[in-house]
């Protein structure tokens, strides 16, 4: 899934470095851009699915993944095409959980190199590993990395998880995995190398600022609605238990590939 606004710059090598002979679908959502893209996508020999307005970026994840389900993936990978993410790390991502070892891998631009010296600003750095600190502690886990735009799911967790919920901001990225936490989900990661180049995109520092404080206030909704103290809609839903793929004979069958 390539959920894509204004990535006229970036989108053909994007594309270019995904693995289409282990991929069955390769889906763009473009969110009402004002440059080429669609035509690129076209170009490209995609046909891409076109929001009439702009949703934000949540509101388009939430295409990309209606889609995916739609279409009957097993394996579902989210890369934003500002090349910013390497695309060969689709095969690696979709096995982690064909193979019934998890049920969400992220792609960490932390994890096993500097950040920094590879282009992330410094001020992103920081901040950072300060909200990331901050949801290891909330939501008890032990990521490197929540704010990547590298992401790949079962579909049997996407199915179970109410996205239509969430933010169609950024943080819908901090609240999928809130509701991932919750769903009792089996998170990875992988190292993932570091782009930031001119025509990359990135969030100006007024919407950064807005981010971070969506992310703290996802932080305050989990821990509140682990002791019943709040209700909040996107975390109040029934948690069954997630089959994995291995376990259905999916991880066993080599015609089955990913989605992304």
């Amino acid at each position: 899934m390539l959920p894509a606004y204004n990535a006229e710059a970036t989108l053909s090598r994007t594309v270019a470095e995904l693995d289409r002979d282990l991929i069955d679908e390769v889906v763009l959502v473009d969110d009402a851009s004002s440059d080429r893209t669609v035509a690129l996508a076209h170009e490209l020999g995609l046909v891409p699915i076109c929001h009439e307005r702009n949703k934000g970026y949540g509101g388009n994840q939430k295409t990309c993944y209606r889609r995916a389900l739609e279409l009957g993936a097993d394996v579902v990978v989210m890369v934003h095409p500002d090349y910013q993410y390497s695309p060969r790390l689709v095969p690696a991502m979709a096995s982690m959980i064909a193979y019934g070892e998890y049920d969400m891998v992220l792609g960490s631009r932390i994890l096993a190199q500097n950040s920094v010296a590879r282009g992330m600003p410094r001020y992103k750095y920081v901040s950072n590993r300060c909200l990331t600190f901050v949801e290891n502690i909330a939501l008890r886990q032990k990521l490197s990395e929540y704010h990547t735009g590298l992401r790949a799911f079962s579909a049997p967790l996407l199915a179970s998880l109410p996205i239509e919920r969430n933010s169609d901001d950024f943080v819908f990225d901090n609240q999928i995995i809130a509701q991932a936490v919750t769903a009792g989900a089996r998170i990875g990661e992988v190292s993932c190398p570091t782009r930031y180049a001119t025509d990359s995109s990135s969030i100006n520092l007024t919407r950064s600022i807005r981010y971070g404080l969506g992310v703290l206030r996802t932080c305050v909704d989990y821990r509140l609605s682990q002791h019943g103290l709040r209700r909040r809609d996107y975390l109040d839903f029934e948690v069954e238990q997630l089959p994995a793929l291995v376990a259905r004979g999916q991880a066993a069958d080599p015609g089955r590939r990913a989605t992304p």
